[in-house]
């Protein structure tokens, strides 16, 4: 009988199931508390293997935006082909595109690579107020990049911006996501973390059926980078295999705790810890 021998594998190594893969096309937050920095760590975290394309880089802390610079088209792309050229991805998430041109081109990129899984966080302004999206692009953004969406994720302020409307309750909110889908996204999920009622409360709708997500509000000064904390682990999970509510419940309970452990770090509005459950953090 003929004998097969095969190469032990190296010490300490052992064969393991294909990771999922999920890109971030994003900015660069220098403070590490959001932007591409977050996403990427919120996606490790939710069990996928993140890959990242810069758009543009900030000088930020936890106080404020100092400035922002934008790379230039030909990079950007560049960044994006070379990870599809050699990665299967499974769910992409993008953040901050600040302008007209970004929004174009990243959106034309994304039609012509068929990308399914698309979660589309509309950052438009920094949380002390920095603008990170320029007016002329929101228009575009509507136009060329929502029809890709699986999910669009804005927050109240960004609700309001999209549709021109003032949103305070959860009626409102249910009103702007009813708005906000015929512009193409599979489903919009309409973060309420602003709302003053029912504070923590996230509104989803497919457009057929309106499904709320509850959580304990955590009045917390530690929540910079929780809507790209949130829309990144949202992806993760989509390319985990959830459906769309099961990704949105998952994230919404790991942002929830990622809160209830954020870090004191900085003099203003300090992280999440994305990484609550490692032993380390409990020494």
């Amino acid at each position: 009988m003929a004998r097969v021998e095969t190469a032990a594998l190296p010490a300490g190594t052992e064969t393991r199931p294909p990771i999922a893969q999920v890109l971030t096309i994003a900015g660069s937050d220098s403070g590490g508390g959001a932007g591409i920095q977050a996403d990427i760590k919120a996606i490790q975290a939710n069990g996928a293997f993140a890959l990242s394309v810069l758009t543009s880089i900030t000088a930020q802390n936890t106080k404020t935006v100092v400035t922002a610079f934008d790379l230039p088209l030909r990079v950007i792309e560049a960044q994006l082909r070379a990870v599809f050229d050699d990665f299967t991805i499974s769910a992409v998430k993008t953040g901050m595109l600040s302008a007209k041109g970004i929004v174009k081109r990243v959106s034309q990129l994304l039609k012509e690579l068929a990308v399914e899984n698309l979660v589309v966080d509309p950052v438009m302004v920094s949380k002390s107020g920095y603008p990170l999206l320029k007016p002329e692009a929101i228009a575009m953004m509507k136009s060329e990049l929502f029809p890709l969406a699986a999910l669009i994720t804005p927050n109240i302020h960004e609700a309001e911006l999209l549709t021109g409307m003032k949103i305070r309750t959860l009626a409102e909110a249910e009103e702007a996501a009813r708005k906000i889908h015929p512009l193409g996204g599979r489903a919009v999920l309409v973060k309420g973390g602003h709302l003053l009622e029912e504070r923590g409360c996230d509104l989803l709708f497919d457009g057929g059926e309106i499904t709320l997500f509850r959580s304990d509000f955590i009045d917390s000064p530690n929540t910079h980078g929780t809507g790209c904390t949130y829309s990144a682990a949202i992806a993760a999970q989509l390319a985990g295999g959830k459906s769309l509510k099961e990704a949105v419940q998952q994230a919404k309970a790991y942002v929830t705790e990622a809160i209830r452990h954020g870090l004191s770090i900085g003099g203003g509005h300090g992280p999440t810890d994305h990484f609550y459950f490692l032993p380390s953090r409990n020494r």
